[in-house]
C-alpha cells in the first residue's frame, strides 16, 4: 500500500476536479442549473482540500476507518462480540414481551373481581344475591335559599355549560364521545 508521501496529490486532486468540471457542464446542460452548481461545488473539493492542507488528516481518517472496517471483517473475536450483541437484543425483546403479558395478566386480575363485584361497590364488599343497588339522592334546592342566590348559580352553571359545549362540539367533530 503506498504512503502518503508516496503519491503526487497535486495532479491527482487537480485530474478528479477537472474530470468533475467536465461532468458538472454536462449536468448543467441535461438536468439545469441547480445540478450543474451543485456538481460544480463537489468538484472543487479535491483542489480545496489540497490547497488547504488538509489531504493528511483526510488520508489518515481514512487509513483509520479502513483499517478499523478490515479488523472487524477479518478478526473471529470481533464476531464473537457481534453474536453476544445479537444474543443481548434478543433477550431485550423477550422480556419486554413477557413483561407486557405478566402486566396485562395482572390487570386482568385485578379487572375480573372489581368487574363481578360491580360498578361503585367499595373494595372488599363482594357482591351476591342479596345485595341491592341504591339510586343516588338526588340534590334539591335548599328551602331556605334565596331566589337571587339560585339565579346566580344558574348563570355560572350556565357560564361553565358554554365552555364545555365548545369542547363537546370539538370532540363530535373529531368522532370522539
Amino acid at each position: 500500500m503506498l504512503s502518503f508521501s508516496q503519491i503526487a496529490w497535486l495532479p491527482l486532486c487537480a485530474g478528479v476536479t477537472g474530470v468533475g468540471l467536465v461532468l458538472s457542464f454536462l449536468l448543467l446542460r441535461r438536468k439545469g442549473a441547480a445540478a450543474g452548481l451543485r456538481g460544480a461545488a463537489w468538484s472543487l473539493l479535491p483542489v480545496a482540500a489540497y490547497l488547504t492542507g488538509a489531504l493528511p488528516a483526510l488520508w489518515q481518517a481514512g487509513t483509520a476507518v479502513a483499517g478499523f472496517l478490515t479488523g472487524l471483517v477479518f478478526n473471529p473475536m470481533v464476531w464473537a462480540g457481534v453474536a453476544v450483541t445479537g444474543v443481548s437484543v434478543l433477550l431485550f425483546l423477550v422480556s419486554g414481551v413477557l413483561r407486557r403479558r405478566t402486566l396485562s395478566r395482572a390487570a386482568g386480575a385485578t379487572a375480573a373481581p372489581a368487574a363481578a363485584a360491580g360498578p361503585g361497590s367499595a373494595p372488599g364488599v363482594t357482591a351476591g344475591p342479596s345485595a341491592k343497588t341504591q339510586p343516588l339522592p338526588q340534590r334539591r334546592p335548599q328551602a331556605g335559599a334565596k331566589p337571587g342566590a339560585q339565579g346566580g348559580a344558574r348563570k355560572a352553571a350556565a357560564a361553565t355549560d358554554d365552555d364545555f359545549s365548545d369542547i363537546e362540539a370539538i370532540l363530535k367533530r373529531r368522532g370522539i364521545g
